[in-house]
């Protein structure tokens, strides 16, 4: 019999096991994905943060760092993306596949097919994955309620099997996942594979600064929250002295927080206004989101990069799936990946030994 762990997942993107790192702003750097790569799994550059000229040079440095084909993450309405599916279909013999949330269309996503890039969209709600392979991607990555950042409120458990009696093509799991117990479960339900951030992202090839893994080490599942005040979107983050005081502000704050964030990254990635405008108006058209929202999302990397960049927990906000609560060790991406696999050998090897068993008859 074959490896259970070696599924469509596994033969399409080219890895050894069915385990995808995400790709989260500031936090996908190419040091992370040289790791996860290089450990078997398949690593996603997270190139929505970064301009044309970061991406160009942070992709070259993952290559240099593993022979391994790994995946590009980013958004159709950012500054400067045309630049970057261009950098991406360049680079098409060793970057396998594409990720994003909401993106490009249908006369975008045949480009990177023509290439032989697969697309393998993140997505929240059955009517997101159904439309998504309507446009002709190759994968979907259903993330549930339980995961980090911008969330929903269907949980991994109702979402995914909903997705994948709704689908056609390969579903991926993810939300909640962080070992082989998490690996077994997805695959029992019909899922190819999973897909972890917060586990990634508590590494020690993940460039976030030791101060700051150290609060996600001390957050329990008690002291990760969802809010809306960051950006009017659901979101979940590790409970902090600044999440406390983005809490309690009203609109106002909200308003300026976006102000602040835009000047930031005006001044990082040389945009314009209208560039960024562009961009918010963008997530308008592709999510039904108004407008302030928008402009508030566009800029919440910003805010992000203040703690996993910079490591100002005291200012900045950190983005968490539930399952960081019960995570407490920084393993390396080998080690983690070589234990995840043989958890979900254990378990699955559990479970075909419970079917195999001779039935007890009574007396």
């Amino acid at each position: 019999m074959g490896d259970p762990l070696h599924t469509v997942m596994v033969e399409r993107l080219g890895c050894r096991w069915p385990i995808i790192q995400t790709a989260m702003g500031w936090v996908a750097e190419p040091s992370l994905v040289i790791g996860s790569s290089n450990a078997g799994a398949f690593g996603f550059l997270g190139a929505a943060v970064m301009t044309p000229d970061e991406a160009r040079t942070k992709l070259l440095e993952v290559r240099r760092g593993t022979d391994r084909p790994f995946g590009v993450n980013f958004h159709s309405f950012q500054p400067g993306a045309d630049k970057i599916v261009d950098l991406i279909v360049e680079n098409k013999d060793q970057v396998r596949a594409v990720s994003f949330g909401r993106g490009p269309d249908a006369k975008m996503i045949g480009r990177f097919r023509d290439a032989g890039i697969l697309c393998v969209p993140t997505v929240g709600a059955v009517k997101h994955a159904q439309k998504m392979v309507q446009l002709g991607v190759d994968m979907v990555n259903v993330q549930g309620g339980e995961g980090g950042g911008h969330t929903g409120s269907v949980p991994t458990t109702v979402l995914l099997p909903q997705v994948l009696d709704a689908v056609k093509v390969p579903v991926i799991a993810s939300g909640g996942m962080a070992d082989g117990r998490g690996l077994a479960a997805a695959l029992a339900y019909g899922a190819v594979g999973i897909a972890m951030g917060t586990r990634f992202l508590l590494t020690k090839e993940s460039p976030v600064p030791d101060a700051a893994k150290a609060e996600y080490l001390k957050a329990s599942t008690d002291g990760i929250v969802v809010t809306t005040k960051l950006d009017g979107i659901p979101q979940r983050m590790v409970r902090s002295k600044a999440m406390d005081r983005i809490e309690k502000s009203g609109p106002f704050g909200m308003w300026l927080r976006a102000f602040e964030s835009g000047s930031q990254m005006k001044k990082q990635t040389g945009a314009s206004w209208l560039d960024m405008l562009k961009s918010a108006r963008g997530m308008t058209s592709h999510g039904a989101m108004p407008l302030k929202q928008a402009i508030m999302a566009a800029n919440m990397p910003m805010m992000i990069q203040k703690a996993v960049v910079h490591g100002d927990v005291e200012h900045g906000v950190m983005a968490t799936g539930v399952v960081g609560g019960r995570i407490d060790d920084i393993p390396t991406c080998q080690v983690l990946v070589d234990r995840i696999v043989a958890e979900a050998h254990e378990r699955l090897a559990a479970l075909a030994a419970l079917g195999s068993a001779a039935p007890v008859h009574a007396a």
